[in-house]
């Protein structure tokens, strides 16, 4: 069937859709941003440079809760073109447990990403043109803080000289504005989160905004579709939101939550998926995609994990590993009872390694199931679906927050890198040090934090694996993300426009 065919069959009117062809379209309806239906958030224990098959258990997981009867949607975030020439390919799950059209969704799809660049770098050629153009509101030329981006990997683009000014270039979804169209709800709220963007300060370190440039109706024509939701099918023609794309190492990394509240006013389950492990797309759903909107704090979280990345953590040995598992769960249980871990099963785990794992994990009172999604599609994941279905219909457990909004910057630093990851000690470059004594004296200081850091770790150290303690980090930058709503913290050598690697994805097209 096509997407119409299964919109009809599942009774939408077709007239709340632009139809890009017969298997996408954008939601073309009001969305009230009302939660009905239950949230699953689907995460992951600490990754391999390979991925684990998180979008592969979730979009099982989603036809498996329609098989037994549950109206179910799954809300994924669009491919990026980085990843999809670079190492990790792309984003549309594989095997029985795929979205389509494959091709068109990796590749432009709906122009959403490229709508997000082009807002980006035309505010930066705005900046610049208010500047030549006589500077009225007194810009310093060096304390331009809003970068270009581009949705490639292109490590010439990280720092360039232009006129004897540095400037850098991000990959398109770590960008402002992709965060931006991932946390409003709604065109209006858009174009304030627009207005609230921190374009650099004057010589005498004022903020300058981009409502103060007078271009936020430009920048949000450029994105008046891209803030609708993309609806697709999955291989077993289910439905499946994908919209936004910031990443969870850089950003925060999950969907828009447009399409999550749409899923949650339309469907009984919304399962959404945030990327890498637990210390990275999760914690930043709770703390900052919760803090905004208490009506998406999930019901259920389904820690996916494989006997590759926990022997990878336990540098070839599972019993080692597990360590890794025991700090994802414990991260998850400062935020909700409701836990399900699901071993998505590869070819070559032993009978062996599997009961382990299964006896490790109920041995904490935490359900455990076995996922062959990828193999047999919603068959595969039926027993964790079961599972979710069992613990939406439990109480969640009350929230606990690593910090408060009102605290000052260093402290929930601090607070965040101790209690969320086992830091014992927050050291700060010079250049942190000077950006943490502005920041504190700005209008949008009571923000939450976003950390920007490896993901193959717990730590900023991508080569400290499994679960360690007492470990140090090193915070290099701090920007503001005033129109996002949050304060990014880099940490280590984090990259915000990785490169390509020799071995890259091109290479076999």
């Amino acid at each position: 069937m096509t997407l119409k065919d299964i919109l009809k069959t599942k009774d939408f009117n077709l007239e709340n859709f632009k139809f890009y062809g017969d298997d996408i379209a954008k939601v073309d309806t009001k969305i009230h941003c009302e939660k009905k239906g239950s949230l699953v958030l689907v995460t992951s224990t600490s990754p391999t440079k390979y991925g684990e098959g998180k979008t592969t258990l979730a979009i099982s997981l989603n036809d498996a809760l329609n098989k037994l009867g549950k109206k179910s949607v799954v809300a994924l975030r669009e491919p990026s073109l980085g990843p999809v020439f670079g190492t990790k390919g792309g984003a549309t799950g594989g095997g029985c447990a795929c979205v389509l059209p494959e091709e068109e969704i990796n590749l432009h799809f709906t122009g959403d990403i490229h709508a997000v660049t082009t807002a980006n770098n035309l505010l930066s050629a705005i900046v610049d043109n208010h500047i030549y153009q006589g500077n009225e509101l007194g810009i310093n030329p060096k304390c331009v803080t809003h970068e270009r981006c581009m949705d490639l990997n292109d490590r010439s683009l990280r720092t360039l000289n232009i006129n004897g000014v540095e400037v850098h270039f991000n990959i398109s979804t770590a960008s402002e504005v992709m965060a931006i169209l991932c946390l409003a709800k709604d065109f209006e709220d858009l174009k304030v989160r627009l207005g609230n963007i921190l374009v650099g300060y004057t010589t005498d370190k004022k903020e300058v905004f981009v409502r103060d440039l007078g271009c936020v109706n430009a920048l949000a024509l450029l994105l008046k579709d891209a803030i609708k939701p993309n609806i697709v099918k999955t291989k077993e023609e289910n439905l499946a939101l994908i919209h936004g794309g910031p990443f969870a190492n850089i950003a925060h990394g999950t969907n828009s939550i447009l399409s999550t509240f749409y899923g949650l006013e339309n469907f009984d389950f919304t399962i959404v998926e945030a990327g890498f492990g637990s210390d990275m797309g999760a914690l930043k759903f709770y703390d900052i995609v919760t803090r905004t909107y208490q009506d998406l704090i999930p019901d259920v979280v389904v820690i996916n994990t494989t006997i590759q990345s926990l022997k990878h953590n336990g540098n070839g040995k599972l019993e080692d590993g597990m360590e890794n598992l025991e700090y994802h769960i414990i991260n998850m249980l400062k935020f909700t009872n409701n836990i399900v871990v699901v071993l998505n099963k590869h070819d070559g785990d032993t009978e062996a390694e599997i009961s382990f794992i299964k006896k490790y994990v109920e041995n904490k009172n935490i359900l455990f199931s076995i996922s062959t999604g990828y193999l047999e599609g919603s068959k595969g994941s039926i027993d964790a679906a079961k599972n979710v279905v069992e613990l939406s219909e439990k109480e969640n457990a009350p929230i606990s927050y690593p910090y408060k909004l009102e605290e000052n910057l260093n402290e929930k630093i601090e607070k965040f890198c101790k209690e969320s990851f086992g830091a014992k000690e927050i050291v700060y470059s010079e250049h942190a040090l000077e950006k943490l004594k502005l920041m504190q004296k700005s209008t949008y200081k009571d923000l939450p934090i976003c950390v920007a850091k490896t993901q193959y770790s717990i730590t900023d150290n991508a080569k400290i694996l499994g679960y360690p303690r007492n470990f140090t980090m090193t915070v290099k930058d701090i920007k503001l993300f005033s129109g996002a709503g949050f304060i990014t913290i880099y940490f280590g050598s984090i990259l915000t426009m990785p490169g390509l690697s020799k071995d890259a994805r091109y290479l076999a097209m």
